[in-house]
């Protein structure tokens, strides 16, 4: 299996479908491997990507922490998923009636966030409330829905959720190198994070997120739901493995069979599918994606979970970055298969 690994790794690493990445695994009796490969950047003199190099996990932000926030908040009892949505945001206009589980499944639709990155994040969130959403008929995976489910979980709790962050998932899962903020909760780890582009618009993107709009409340030290934490291999796979063979002791781990539950229905993930997941995924198999080129993935028929971790857009996101046929979507499902058939 990791000679396939590497070939495959190696293969895309000469394509430049990313400068270096690293993948890890585990399985349901606690085995786990990690494998780094190749460097922070295209650089002859870039330093060697560790099996703990810290990466910008984008959109996995939606699920990790965001949606399995909501799932617990909702096993809880404090947070209702059928309540409409203006409920605990009473400022949205044109709602449509829409509920917590509408968010979840994503059967909603508003404003592009990246094309607001001018706005300050206040005017940011007040055109937010002001424009609403539209229904959609079929879920889409945008930055809106986990946004405004970051705000409902605040709203819900009156506490933040980099905290409940912290405090639910990442503190007793022991993801000691995972956070929103690295600069500031890993001041000497800058050179252990990989930047993850370079653009007109901020120069070169490190530490701070790669997606816009995160990258806008984030200068204002602020955390939103959709996207902005930063973590590495192994702490994923804490997470991970606490979904795949949750306890059933009471503790943090039995709740994460909760989250896992609401997550093979799709609501705050995404259901396995060809163009990450690969061929030979089992029923029941979720995870999430992320722009910058990460992926998660949990299969609890074949006790099997596994992340990848990449910065594919640098030093320029790549022409087919939106596309379910891009390289590193290919890649994705080719490591999967891999995984999957061992």
């Amino acid at each position: 299996m990791k000679d396939q690994i590497v070939a495959r790794v190696n293969e895309a690493i000469e394509r430049k479908v990313f400068p270096g990445c690293v993948i890890g695994v585990v399985t349901k009796n606690g085995a786990r491997g990690v494998f780094p490969f190749g460097h922070f950047t295209y650089e002859p003199n870039s330093a060697h990507v560790r099996e703990d190099t810290i990466y910008d996990v984008a959109s996995i932000t939606k699920s990790i922490p965001t949606a399995s926030l909501v799932l617990l908040l909702m096993a809880e009892g404090k947070l209702q998923g059928a309540k409409l949505v203006r409920e605990y945001l009473p400022e949205l206009q044109n709602d449509h009636e829409a509920t917590v589980e509408d968010l979840l499944a994503y059967r909603v639709s508003g404003p592009r966030l990246s094309v607001l990155r001018e706005k300050t994040a206040e005017a940011m969130l007040g055109h937010i409330f002001e424009q609403g959403f539209e229904p959609r008929a079929e879920a889409k995976y945008t930055n809106l829905p986990a946004l405004l489910l970051g705000l409902i979980v605040e709203r819900a709790t009156g506490d933040t959720v980099e905290h409940l962050s912290q405090a639910r998932f990442f503190t007793p899962l022991h993801m000691e190198r995972t956070t929103f903020f690295p600069f500031r909760d890993l001041p000497d780890k800058k050179d252990e994070i990989a930047p993850t582009e370079i653009d007109e618009w901020r120069g070169d993107v490190h530490g701070f997120p790669h997606d816009e709009s995160a990258y806008v409340f984030a200068k204002s030290g602020r955390v939103v739901g959709h996207a902005g934490l930063f973590s590495t291999a192994p702490d994923m796979l804490n997470f991970l493995e606490a979904l795949l063979h949750p306890a059933h002791d009471g503790d943090t781990t039995s709740i994460m069979g909760l989250i896992a539950d609401g997550a093979q229905k799709g609501l705050g993930w995404q259901r396995a599918e060809l163009w990450f997941t690969g061929t030979r995924f089992g029923a029941g198999a979720f995870g999430k994606t992320g722009f910058t080129g990460t992926s998660v993935v949990v299969d609890p028929q074949h006790g099997i979970a596994f992340v990848i971790l990449s910065n594919r857009t640098y030093p320029k996101r790549p022409p087919d970055a939106a596309s379910i046929h891009s390289a590193i979507n290919t890649f994705r499902a080719d490591i999967a298969d891999i995984l999957l058939s061992a």
